[in-house]
């Protein structure tokens, strides 16, 4: 038997409901906020991901699903190809490609879809994941730099965890510098890191050489008494990069959402400046973090573009869904009704009025004349169905409808004019 990839899964009713919840309350939310969605290739060029990621993260150095794209003419070069790790890249390259920012406003897009990483799996944690993500990017005149930017999308998102009924949620807040104060941090990290890094993991010996603000992304038990040694970054800031972090945390302080400064919080990803973020939940275990992002002022120029401050996030369906499960949560609507035919000939009327209800709004399905009225039944409750209508000779005859309350067991005989209104109350 063929069975799915390790690391892949079957997503299968009823737990699809909770995730197209999910969704439905993403979508909501995020146009209240005057998001809009993007759609991007599954696959890029290699070079987008070890320009704009960085070759020294994980994700670029060990987890990319990476293959050679041969030519298939003399006059066409063999290309690299990705997987996408992650999204952000892929719209930042969208929004360079097709000059989004000419419009002078600024660019605020959602998506939501598969990524890929080759990592070992484990609870909420695939190699086809799903991620819900959103930007924020544009010139500088449109505001783009500015802090309430940084606290509006994190204002969004506490807004979405109400919605989808989160609760137990923790954010975490810090700034990672720019790039002109983070050199200076990068240099007190390698000094600090000299006498240690042989006790280091040995991911973290060579982060050590090469970047060493990848140390601070350890999540080694046994690395964490001395990476919690090491120099702070608030102790590096330049004044700009205090002073944006501190209106941020300010308007955060002013709308009620609640935060917690972790200084060592840097995140996985090599183009984050200034603010970055995460939401964690107590009931994802070792791996708490739920969402991430950050604030990516200099990616647009990394990848070839112009100068185009952003910042997003992306949240691991995937874990939010588990999360959710966690606290019991369902999503799942009652099917409103179940049609059955009864004697011969009623399969043709039960699917008529099936039509119409449904093209009324209302979700039904619909068993077999040759059930009998026992097996029905037991179908219609195992469905969930709230109701069960009966089609028999008698029903189509007089043009209306015995009805069932499947769950009081009280019965009603409805005129079809009025059964989808009735099925809708």
């Amino acid at each position: 038997m063929i069975k799915a990839v390790r690391g892949t899964r079957d997503l299968l009713p009823p737990d699809t409901a909770l995730w197209n919840f999910v969704e439905r309350k993403v979508r909501e939310v995020f146009a209240r906020y005057n998001y809009q969605e993007i759609r991007t290739p599954v696959f890029e060029s290699t070079e987008l991901f070890s320009r704009g990621v960085g070759e020294e993260t994980d994700i670029v150095s060990k987890e990319m699903f990476t293959w050679e794209d041969k030519a298939r003419a003399a006059s066409e070069k063999t290309q690299s190809l990705t997987l996408r790790p992650e999204n952000t890249a892929g719209v930042v390259r969208a929004y360079i490609e097709h000059e989004l920012g000419r419009s002078g406003l600024l660019q605020k897009l959602y998506y939501i879809g598969p990524q890929f990483r080759r990592e070992r799996p484990q609870k909420g944690r695939y190699r086809q994941f799903f991620q819900i993500g959103a930007e924020v990017i544009g010139p500088q005149t449109a505001g783009s730099e500015l802090p309430m930017r940084d606290a509006e999308a994190l204002d969004m998102l506490t807004s979405l965890m109400d919605a989808v009924g989160l609760k137990g949620w923790t954010l975490y807040l810090n700034s990672v510098g720019c790039q002109e104060c983070r050199p200076r941090y990068n240099q007190a990290l390698r000094e600090a890191l000299a006498g240690v890094k042989d006790k280091l993991c040995s991911d973290c010996q060579r982060r050590a050489e090469t970047n060493p603000l990848r140390v601070l992304d350890c999540k080694v038990p046994e690395d964490q008494d001395i990476i919690n040694a090491l120099p702070k970054i608030a102790e590096y800031l330049d004044e700009g990069c205090r002073t944006h972090f501190a209106e941020v945390c300010a308007i955060l302080d002013t709308l009620g959402v609640p935060y917690q400064v972790n200084p060592r919080m840097v995140r996985g990803l090599d183009y984050y400046t200034r603010t970055t973020f995460e939401f964690t939940h107590g009931e994802l275990g070792a791996q708490s973090a739920m969402l991430g992002g950050g604030r990516y002022d200099g990616l647009s120029e990394q990848i070839g573009g112009p100068k185009a401050p952003g910042i997003g996030f992306a949240i691991g369906e995937d874990r939010l869904v588990l999360a959710l499960q966690a606290q019991q949560t369902e999503a799942a609507e009652p099917l409103p009704a179940f049609v059955m035919p009864l004697g011969k000939g009623t399969n043709r009327h039960a699917m008529k009025l099936a039509r119409e209800l449904r093209s009324a709004g209302i979700a039904v399905d619909v068993s077999d004349e040759s059930f009998r009225l026992k097996k029905s039944f037991e179908t219609a409750e195992k469905l969930g169905a709230k109701y069960a209508v009966i089609v028999g000779e008698n029903e189509v005859a007089a043009d209306a409808f015995n009805v069932k309350d499947l769950k009081s067991g009280e019965q009603k005989t409805i005129a079809r004019a009025e059964l989808a209104a009735f099925l809708a109350g």
